[in-house]
């Protein structure tokens, strides 16, 4: 009799409903590739919405056309006007906005897609220059961005979207970070 060490035995490639036996990619509704000059055209009419005064349509209608399907720079187009818009939303006018869209048809997902674009805009408000000034390593340990006083457009941008996640989390609800994290689809 031969000697088995059952711990080798990869049992997921016996079970026929685990991931290893089907495309994951099926999990996911096909995506629609969208050109970076379809976006730039969107954000001139979300733009246009903005100087008329209407914001919160300004805010839905981006948030309602996520480039899914787009490549980077298609996506780095639409997540500075979403940027854009948030910046010019007074803070006292935010809880109202979003309590509109959180109870209108389909308020959740909306409010999810802004999440996506909070997380994103929050990553990216920390990069490895700012203004196009490089950081540069210190002996201390900690990075010098610019001179002192500098670089309060970085620090004014995550302001907001801490400010906008907060209001965001009471409205929606902690569901919305969970959801955002466990979608596959990016912004």
């Amino acid at each position: 009799m031969a000697y088995v060490n059952y711990r080798t035995i990869d049992v997921d490639r016996l079970d026929p409903d685990s991931s290893i036996n089907f495309d994951t990619s099926t999990l996911l509704p096909p995506l629609v590739p969208v050109s970076a000059a379809d976006v730039q055209s969107l954000a001139g009419q979300i733009r246009q919405l903005l100087r008329g005064g209407d914001a919160e349509g300004a805010l839905i209608g981006a948030l309602q056309n996520a480039p899914y399907g787009g490549d980077d720079k298609a996506k780095e187009v639409h997540l500075a006007t979403v940027i854009e818009i948030l910046q010019s939303i007074k803070q006292a006018e935010m809880s109202p906005i979003l309590t509109r869209i959180y109870q209108s048809e389909g308020g959740s997902e909306t409010l999810d897609i802004l999440m996506k674009y909070l997380y994103k805009g929050m990553s990216l408000t920390q990069p490895s220059s700012v203004a196009g000034k490089p950081i540069s390593p210190q002996p201390t340990g900690f990075s010098q961005i610019t001179s002192r006083g500098g670089g309060e457009g970085s620090g004014q941008a995550m302001s907001v979207l801490l400010s906008w996640h907060e209001k965001l989390v009471e409205i929606a609800g902690p569901g919305s970070i969970v959801r955002v994290m466990t979608d596959r689809r990016t912004v």
